[in-house]
């Protein structure tokens, strides 16, 4: 292995999500688990993300090739995860529960940061993730 790191990038746009993200990120395995594998502790919800149409074949690929798994607890699902940055500048994941009622273009960003105020991000912004591969 040469060390090089592959990215993907994928532009989409801010949309509301249903506000379950920070429930679900504000329990404690889920958050000891994201700082054990990512290095960070979630702020408690996430940015959501619609992508176009071309892009959800490649989604879908990583989903279900990748193994970061973070298993659920008692009524908790599993959440599947990758590495991602926001805008070249915030370093976080893209997050795949199990128990989801997103459609298939929502991705779901998650980082130590309010990104919503740190960005002053309102729906339909157009924003790019760098997703990494390797």
């Amino acid at each position: 292995m040469n060390g090089k790191v592959r990215m993907m990038i994928i532009n989409g746009k801010i949309t509301s999500g249903l506000g379950k993200g920070a429930f679900f990120l504000s329990q404690n395995f889920y958050k000891n688990r994201f700082n054990e594998e990512l290095g960070f502790i979630p702020f408690p919800g996430t940015l959501n993300i619609i992508v176009e149409k071309e892009f959800l074949e490649i989604i879908k690929n990583i989903k279900l090739n990748k193994s970061n798994l973070i298993s659920g607890e008692g009524d908790f699902g599993s959440v599947r995860y990758i590495k991602a940055i926001l805008e070249d500048k915030i370093n976080g994941a893209i997050v795949f529960p199990d128990k989801t009622s997103h459609e298939e273009n929502y991705l779901e960003f998650i980082s130590n940061k309010n990104l919503r105020k740190t960005f002053n991000f309102k729906n339909n912004d157009k924003v790019q993730l760098k997703i990494v591969l390797n």
